[in-house]
């Protein structure tokens, strides 16, 4: 699982070559389902229009990534957005490169291995660029065009009647935990119905992003349910020690 990946005391070489082995697996079986279910259409993404798609749409649009939203250009191009992420993530400036289409004149003095341990640094970067831009006033405005389409999934408990949920990580440090949705009615959080989703770093969302975004769009935040489920037994209530 990748939990267990995640919370472990790996380096961070050797860390991005399991989650890389993890992603290709993951995608390898999304072009497998993909291909049995609309071959038409699996061979017109691979034709020449792929050629005019960016990085960060193409991320964007993988099976699994629903959660991320498309960061501006603009913004990863300032340094000062960018502050700290070069110790956190190997292969920095080749995967940043690549996440900015970018023609890298080192890339043909890669081995195969090493570009794909670039691609999955990639990842790794926009992920935690990704966190920073969702707190700012674009990527909440993105942020929001996601939640009004429910791409985040809605609240799986009964009384809070399909409320739609927003993503959320348990934690700020990378590798620690994987992203769950959080349901602003209940006020509780739950695993992404995806198994895709479920695989995402919780940390490329934050624990701040969903109360900070209630804050901003106040008009959002449900009342809490009215009603709670009551544990009964023929019909009666189950005493409470």
């Amino acid at each position: 699982m990748l939990e267990e990946v995640l919370s472990s005391d790996m380096e961070p070489y050797l860390l991005l070559k399991e989650l890389y082995m993890r992603r290709k697996q993951e995608l390898a079986r999304q072009a497998k389902e993909e291909s049995e279910t609309d071959s038409d259409e699996e061979s017109d993404v691979s034709g020449s229009d792929v050629d005019d798609t960016s990085w960060i749409s193409w991320f964007c649009n993988l099976r699994g990534n629903e959660f991320f939203c498309e960061v501006d250009d603009e913004y990863i191009q300032d340094d000062f957005n960018l502050c700290g992420l070069s110790s956190q993530v190997p292969y920095y400036d080749y995967a940043l490169d690549l996440i900015l289409d970018v023609e890298s004149s080192h890339s043909d003095m890669f081995t195969e291995e090493q570009n794909e341990l670039v691609e999955s640094a990639a990842e790794m970067l926009y992920g935690l660029i990704h966190v920073r831009y969702i707190l700012t006033s674009k990527g909440m405005t993105a942020m929001l065009e996601k939640y009004k389409n429910y791409d985040f999934g809605r609240c799986p408990r009964g009384y809070c009647c399909g409320q739609p949920c927003l993503p959320v990580g348990q934690s700020d440090i990378p590798r620690s935990s994987t992203v769950k949705i959080y349901c602003p009615k209940c006020e509780d959080i739950y695993y992404p119905r995806s198994k895709y989703q479920g695989n995402i770093d919780g940390a490329y969302f934050g624990t701040t992003f969903p109360h900070m975004f209630l804050m901003t769009y106040g008009h959002l935040k449900p009342p809490k349910p009215t009603q709670s489920y009551v544990p009964r037994v023929f019909g009666f209530k189950l005493h409470k020690p």
